[in-house]
């Protein structure tokens, strides 16, 4: 991994596990006490109270089209989706804290944690179901079958310098019968997650094993993110 000073998507490494300047400012004192967390996703927030990361919300505003973001390109692969996605709303939260520095003054710039997920069947990206006959399309074509989950991470320092991480993991899905999958299409679990499921919910049973980052797959890798956060010297409770 390289330790960028703009939003370069050769950023992100394809290998699994490894995370940006991990090592250099680790035994340093730790310089921010929390940071801005730039994600609607209460599983990230969970995840980052389970390492003892103080945060704060940094959402977007009326005024951006967060959906945009998000939208695809034609012929975009996976990896190069979920880079660009996350470079875009680094971008955008990086604009968004100078807009809370000038408008508080007792406001920190304390860096900014932004992510993005993304299901792979092959080359397929799978996004967010828009409804429950979509959902349940998504999860009949994962049945029986290996996919990727690709989870890309940046942090936005207090100096607007950007460090980076990408974890894939692959996911393997019983041959699961068509009245469970609807019934789990049903539960409304599916709707704003990547591929129709979350694995830390119901759709656990459907997981016959997986080969990667298990926090990855819920949205955010524990250990590319710590690394990433103690390089950049936040404090850890």
């Amino acid at each position: 991994m390289s330790t960028p000073s703009s939003l370069d998507p050769a950023a992100f490494s394809p290998s699994t596990h490894e995370a940006s300047g991990a090592n250099s400012a680790c035994s340093a004192t730790p310089r921010h006490s929390f940071i801005y967390l730039a994600s609607q996703s209460p599983r990230r927030r969970a995840l980052l109270e389970q390492i003892g990361v103080r945060f704060e919300l940094l959402l977007a505003q009326e005024h951006e089209d967060a959906e945009a973001l998000e939208a695809e390109r034609p012929g975009e692969s996976p990896q190069d989706y979920v880079v660009r996605v996350t470079l875009a709303k680094a971008t955008a939260a990086g604009a968004r804290r100078n807009r809370l520095l000038a408008r508080q003054r007792d406001a920190a710039p304390a860096p900014i944690l932004v992510a993005d997920t993304t299901v792979a069947l092959d080359d397929e990206i799978l996004g967010k179901p828009s409804d429950v006959d979509h959902a349940l399309q998504m999860l009949k074509r994962l049945a029986g079958r290996e996919h990727r989950v690709l989870t890309a991470v940046a942090l936005v320092g207090a100096d607007a310098t950007v460090t980076s991480a990408l974890s894939v993991s692959r996911v393997w899905f019983a041959a699961v019968g068509d009245a469970s999958l609807a019934r789990y299409a049903r539960s409304g679990e599916p709707f704003g997650k990547a591929g129709a499921y979350g694995i830390q919910g119901r759709a656990a049973e459907f997981v016959e094993r997986i080969d990667g980052s298990y926090s990855g797959i819920m949205g955010l890798p524990l250990f590319e993110t710590a690394a990433l956060l103690r390089a950049a010297r936040v404090a850890f409770q």
